[in-house]
């Protein structure tokens, strides 16, 4: 890389050369300083980078960007149980568990944590079943963990499930009555 640039009438010429740097002057004084210039691995893959068919994808990533999504959610199923849903694992028979919403749920062993999962907060929205257009499209609906689904009073409309939905609660993301969903749910 050659750079020229004029101070004070002084014409100053730096030469860039991998590991140092010469710069040169009209006064005819040199000087070589140390440089520190980008390792050699990193230098190769920005080149890489700039191939014809990178840059086509990084093209149509940019273009594309904004209808991606990444989820950081897990995948499982949901059931629902019914009244009546007290004594309940977390809480017994205390009515002032449920939340006002009626959004609420049991969890299941992998989510249960040895009752480390009594009111926990999770987002979950359906995303199929059995049944066609048995989903609230764009419906997300935020539950509590307020009981443990193997010992829960009701019984889940499908053992098994990740999530047992309480009745609204499964009402709110499913439009048709179907045993079960395939949902994906995020802890808050």
């Amino acid at each position: 890389m050659l750079l020229i640039t004029r101070r004070n009438r002084v014409s100053v010429t730096h030469i860039y050369c991998s590991s140092f740097r010469v710069d040169r002057s009209n006064l005819g004084r040199q000087s070589i300083r140390d440089f520190r210039s980008p390792s050699t691995p990193e230098i190769n893959f920005i080149i890489r980078m700039l191939k014809p068919e990178f840059l086509l994808l990084w093209f149509f990533l940019l273009l594309l960007g904004p209808e991606l999504q990444f989820s950081t959610a897990d995948i499982g199923t949901a059931s629902q149980y019914l009244p009546p849903y007290t004594p309940t694992a977390c809480y017994g028979s205390d009515l002032s568990q449920f939340p006002s919403s009626g959004l609420f749920a049991a969890a299941s062993e992998g989510i249960w944590d040895n009752g480390a999962a009594c009111g926990r907060q999770y987002l979950v929205k359906c995303i199929s079943a059995a049944v066609p257009k048995t989903c609230v499209e764009g419906q997300t609906i935020q539950v509590q963990i307020v009981d443990r689904a193997v010992s829960a009073v009701s019984p889940p409309t499908r053992p098994g499930s990740s999530l047992v939905l309480s009745n609204i609660a499964f009402q709110t993301i499913a439009k048709n009555a179907v045993p079960y969903l395939n949902i994906e749910f995020q802890q808050l």
